[in-house]
This record gives C-alpha cells, structure tokens and sequence, in this order.
C-alpha cells in the first residue's frame, strides 16, 4: 500500500485486545492520519462475538454455559447478530475514507467490499455467488456463498471525521477451516436463552478448504487478501 496506508496482520490475538487496537486505527483514520488501513487477523481462542449494546445481553448463565463449550464471551459495535470466532476463521477489517464527491450509498459500499473479495476466491478457482442464506449465523444479503453454502459474512459502520465527511470500516468473516457444527452451537445457545426462535443450521455454512485440494497457510490466505485489496480497492 502507498504512503499514509497500512496493513496490520495478526495470526493469534484475543478478540479484545483485537477490537481495542482496531479503535485505535479508526481514530488514525477518522483524523486523517491514514489515507486507509487494512486489518487482518485470527482469533486465539474460541470467542462468541455478540452486538454492543442491551439486545444481546451478556448473562452470567450465558457467560457459564459458554464457558462449559470452551467458550468466551464479549461484544463489538459492529454486526446484528452473535458471530463465532474460532482459529480457522480470517477476519478483516478495511477502513478508507468515502469520496467527498459522492453520497454514500450502503449498497455500493458492500459491493465494492463482495468485489474485491471475489478476486480472492477467483485466485484460488472459486466462483461466490452476493446474496443472504438463511439459517446462517448473522444473516445478511451481503454474504458471499459457494453453492449456495455461506464462506463469508460481512458487515459495515460509518464513521463521521472531525472536520467533516466519512470513514467507512467495512468487515469480512472468512470461514477457512472450521467445524461448522462447532461454531453454531454457541450462537444456538444465545439464541435460545435470549428466547429468539432463530434456526442457526450448520449445513447451510461451508468453509474455503472444503473447495480446495491443496491448503495454503493462514499467512498465505493473508497475503492473497492483501494483496486483492492493494490492486482493487
């Protein structure tokens, strides 16, 4: 990336300490500091990821039932709904600022997002398909799908800067090597004591390595990524 961008990788960190150093980026961003960053990283241990806010609380049966799963708990501004994080998952985070010339748009802000990351499974033979699957955790339409399996979940915030205008920080759940009927079970759990009648189907999710026959590394897959965002975004 040019001057006053920066990419960030890290291969096993805590999802706090992860979400704490991704504030500080957005506030180098926000300040003009950085023109864009990329983050790029992979969850230590296993962790369900709720909503900031009083929606999705945190219970001390929710905390403990977790716990007995080998489960940790915390929360994020980003997202709608619980999101598992296991090793085996990437995840990015993308911050740039939105053109001053043009009215910001949800829909082509998620594009640009599903395009760039449609040359990564492009560079690895794979053809995703833009649009929501139901039974999936923290549905959206803006999942990418192979087969109509969901591989990535994605998510947006805008940021207002100081002086004016906006900072988009645009997210990507990559599903990479995971037990699929692993990580639904704690989003099943959340679901059920927040008494929401929400079906979290593991069939309906399919990790990249079952599309591949030979395995890159994690700091293979990352520097595909980066280097999709560095052409493309």
């Amino acid at each position: 990336m040019a001057a006053k961008n920066k990419l960030i990788r890290y291969l096993s960190i805590e999802a706090d300490e992860l979400f704490q150093r991704e504030a500080a980026l957005i506030k180098q961003v926000q300040t003009g500091e950085l023109e864009q960053a990329l983050l790029l990283w992979q969850v230590k241990q296993p962790t369900l990821v709720l909503p900031a806010g009083n929606k999705w609380p945190q219970s001390e049966q929710l905390h403990r039932e977790l716990a007995q799963l080998g489960w940790q708990l915390t929360a994020r501004k980003t997202g709608g709904a619980p999101v598992p994080q296991v090793p085996g998952i990437i995840n990015l985070s993308h911050l740039y600022h939105w053109p001053h010339d043009q009215a910001y748009d949800i829909r082509s802000a998620y594009l640009k997002l599903c395009d760039i990351l449609r040359h990564f499974f492009r560079h690895y033979g794979l053809e995703v398909d833009v649009h929501a699957t139901p039974g999936s955790y923290c549905d959206g339409d803006y999942n990418l799908n192979i087969g109509g399996q969901k591989v990535v979940g994605t998510a947006q915030r805008v940021l207002l800067k100081k002086e004016g205008g906006q900072v988009i920080l645009a997210q990507a759940c990559i599903l990479i090597d995971a037990d699929m009927a692993r990580i639904v079970q704690p989003v099943q759990l959340c679901n059920r004591l927040s008494q929401r009648d929400v079906e979290i189907k593991a069939d309906v999710h399919t990790p990249l390595f079952s599309h591949l026959q030979k395995r890159p590394s994690i700091e293979s897959l990352m520097q595909t990524l980066a280097d999709c965002f560095l052409r493309y975004a």
